[in-house]
C-alpha cells in the first residue's frame, strides 16, 4: 500500500493531521494543584480515536500569571510531537473576559512552525452563546463556532458546534465530555474531542485545537 500523499504547504510536524476526521483531548490531573490549589501549568495529552497519542501539549505561563489571571489569563500553549519537537505554537493575549464589552473579545492564534501564523480563533459578540470566527491566516473567516449557554452543564457532554460561514450546515465538533463527578467537581482536568472532515486543511484542523483550548480556558478552567 502506498504511504498516505502529504498535502501541498503543509507545515512540517503536521503531516499526520491530514490522515484523521477526529482527535482527542486528555488534561493530566496535577496532583499539586488538587491538593493545595495552586494553579499549575496544564498539560494536554493530544490521542486519535484508537487512544495513541500523537501529541503532548503544555502550557507555558509564569506563576504570577496562573494565578492572580486564572483561567481569563493570556497563554503561551506549546504543543510537542513524539520526538519532543515543537511543531504548534498557540498564543492567547491577555483579553476582556465581560461580554459586555464586545470591543476586546477573546481569541488565539495558532503558529506552525513556531512564529509563523497558520490560523486564529476569534471570539464573536453574543449576549448569551459562545460563537467563534476560525480563520486562516490571512484572517479570512472559513468556519463559524457556535456553542451552547454553558450556564447548566452537569452530568452530560456538551457540543460546540463547527459550522459553515452561513451557518447553514454542521461540519463537525468540539465535544466537553463529562468526566464523572468527583474529576469535575475537584479537579479542571477536562476531557475533549474534536470532529472534523477528513478532507479538511491541516491549518485548519490545527486551528480547531485551538478553538478547543480557548473553550476550555473560558469555560472549563474555574478554580475548584
Amino acid at each position: 500500500m502506498p504511504a498516505p500523499s502529504v498535502p501541498l504547504n503543509c507545515p512540517p510536524g503536521l503531516e499526520y493531521l491530514s490522515q484523521i476526521d477526529q482527535i482527542l483531548i486528555h488534561q493530566q490531573v496535577e496532583l499539586l494543584e488538587v491538593l493545595t490549589g495552586f494553579e499549575t501549568n496544564n498539560k494536554f495529552e493530544i490521542k486519535n480515536s484508537l487512544g495513541q497519542r500523537v501529541y503532548f501539549a503544555v502550557e507555558d505561563t509564569d506563576c504570577c500569571t496562573r494565578n492572580c489571571c486564572g483561567p481569563c489569563r493570556p497563554f503561551t500553549l506549546k504543543i510537542l510531537d513524539n520526538l519532543g519537537r515543537e511543531v504548534i505554537t498557540m498564543e492567547r493575549p491577555l483579553r476582556c473576559d465581560d461580554c459586555c464589552f464586545p470591543c476586546c473579545l477573546q481569541e488565539i492564534e495558532i503558529q506552525a512552525p513556531p512564529g509563523v501564523p497558520i490560523g486564529y480563533i476569534t471570539q464573536k459578540w453574543h449576549p448569551c452563546l459562545p460563537k467563534y470566527a476560525v480563520q486562516n491566516e490571512r484572517r479570512e473567516d472559513v468556519l463559524k463556532i457556535t456553542g451552547p449557554c454553558v450556564a447548566c452543564r452537569c452530568c452530560t457532554d456538551i457540543d460546540f458546534k463547527i459550522k459553515s460561514l452561513d451557518e447553514e450546515s454542521v461540519v463537525g465538533k468540539i465535544t466537553k465530555h463529562w468526566s464523572g463527578f468527583l474529576r469535575e467537581a475537584f479537579t479542571d482536568a477536562d476531557n475533549f474531542g474534536i470532529q472534523f472532515p477528513l478532507d479538511l486543511d491541516v491549518k485548519i484542523k490545527a486551528a480547531l485545537l485551538g478553538a478547543c483550548f480557548l473553550i476550555d480556558f473560558m469555560f472549563f478552567e474555574e478554580i475548584k
